[in-house]
């Protein structure tokens, strides 16, 4: 069994037209909003193995706030990838796909439409992840390359949704 959490990055703000999308940072909600998850999350229980980030500082700053709550070390479990800004669904699925099997848990910090995507593509749950949610994905796999994408050609969903945490409760 593997999980994965797959987490749209916290509130950011636009008041900037002239910051690059890559470089907006979070509003005073985003700012308030992670941390908040991250130990409501802690108090669940809930440490993931590796923390990957989209390398927006919107996507990062929410990684840093989750990793915080965890007490993780920002360099050794907290991983930015550049691949993960504006990423296809495809691509998130291959990324969780070449895992280290040794990873029980990875909390995939993102972007939407593809967060809520990589949802459905694995549960079949419709659902718009709003800013700051945390979607737990419970996977029936021993082996993160046996990954797959559900509902295409028929295929079953490889995961569950366990549970959808949200800012508002």
């Amino acid at each position: 069994m593997k999980t994965v959490f797959i987490v749209r990055h916290a509130k950011s703000d636009w008041g900037d037209p002239a910051l690059d999308d890559h470089d907006r940072p979070l509003n005073a909600r985003g700012r308030h909003d992670a941390p908040a998850m991250g130990r409501r999350l802690a108090a669940r229980g809930v440490v993931p193995d590796l923390i990957l980030s989209s390398t927006a500082l919107r996507a990062r700053t929410t990684a840093a706030a989750l990793a915080a709550a965890f007490d993780l070390e920002p360099g050794a479990s907290v991983l930015l990838d550049a691949t993960l800004y504006a990423a296809s669904t495809s691509h998130l699925l291959e990324t969780i796909r070449g895992l280290d099997d040794a990873v029980g848990a990875v909390m995939l910090v993102g972007h939407n439409p593809e967060s809520s995507g990589l949802v459905h593509r694995l549960t079949g749950e419709a659902i718009d992840l709003p800013t700051c949610a945390v979607a737990e994905v419970a996977l029936d796999v021993a082996h993160w390359a046996d990954v797959h994408a559900g509902g295409l050609a028929g295929a079953a969903y490889p995961g569950t949704l366990v549970r959808l945490d949200t800012p508002k409760g």
